[in-house]
């Protein structure tokens, strides 16, 4: 049985993980499948088991790569179970080893969200049994150092983290994983080291900032942790207006639809 211990303090990079950067913008109305449009509507809850039941429907009949993009629009609006199994398929129905992959990454990520993480675990190792030098095997490891930490497992967790940093170099956040690990063990040089790493290659952000301030005041640079600290709750302040004024925009143009 794995002891879960204790985790009062919620990891603050992965909660959010996905790969939002790495594909391209999409909407709420899903792509279409390979099938008859007026029979079916791929953003119906119910649209995943019915069409994918393999006694329904020929492999040849389903575009993996699409149902993928189905999944990413049920995560994107909170639905994580209908992700969940949108990506399992797009994994089962895909013919390349890459994609499979993505989609057992993204399907961890979908059960992470809904605190799953003997679920997640199981998906990120999935995917790393495909392969565990590819594109996608950094974030696999990254988003496993996460699962493994939440359930308890945080002696693993810091391993994992420590391997996709060596997979890619230039990945932030695995530089911030191994950084928060790394400080939960009371190992605050290495933890800086690894977090200014990140904000180098473009992770510079609130809570990789309060991250920082954290660091600083434990090695007793109190002076630069308190800049630090300010200068995160700038940045969330300015966050916080964007989604207000982006909120006020949408409630403008509805009145006038």
């Amino acid at each position: 049985m794995t002891d879960q211990g204790d985790n009062d303090r919620r990891h603050p990079f992965s909660e959010g993980a996905g790969f939002d950067e790495d594909y391209d913008e999409f909407d709420l109305d899903p792509p279409e499948l390979d099938v008859d449009p007026s029979k079916i509507d791929p953003v119906d809850s119910r649209v995943v088991t019915d069409l994918l039941d393999d006694h329904n429907v020929e492999r040849d009949d389903v575009n993996a790569e699409e149902l993928l993009d189905v999944g990413l629009n049920y995560m994107q609006i909170n639905r994580y179970e209908q992700a969940t199994e949108a990506f399992e398929r797009a994994a089962r129905f895909a013919e390349d080893d890459l994609l499979e992959q993505e989609s057992w990454v993204n399907k961890g990520v979908a059960h992470a969200e809904l605190e799953e993480y003997d679920e997640a675990i199981g998906a990120y190792r999935e995917a790393l049994r495909i392969d565990d030098e590819s594109e996608h095997a950094a974030s696999a490891e990254t988003n496993l150092a996460y699962a493994l930490w939440e359930f308890g497992e945080t002696t693993e967790a810091l391993e994992h983290a420590e391997r996709a940093v060596e997979i890619d170099e230039r990945f932030p956040q695995a530089w911030f994983n191994r950084a928060f690990f790394l400080q939960e063990r009371g190992l605050s040089e290495e933890a800086l080291n690894c977090i200014d790493n990140a904000v180098r290659l473009g992770m510079r952000n609130a809570q990789v900032l309060e991250e920082k301030a954290r660091i600083l005041e434990d090695l007793g640079e109190y002076d630069e942790a308190e800049e630090v600290a300010d200068e995160a709750n700038e940045l969330r302040e300015r966050a916080e207006e964007r989604m207000i004024e982006e909120r006020d925009d949408h409630d403008e143009n509805q009145l006038f639809e």
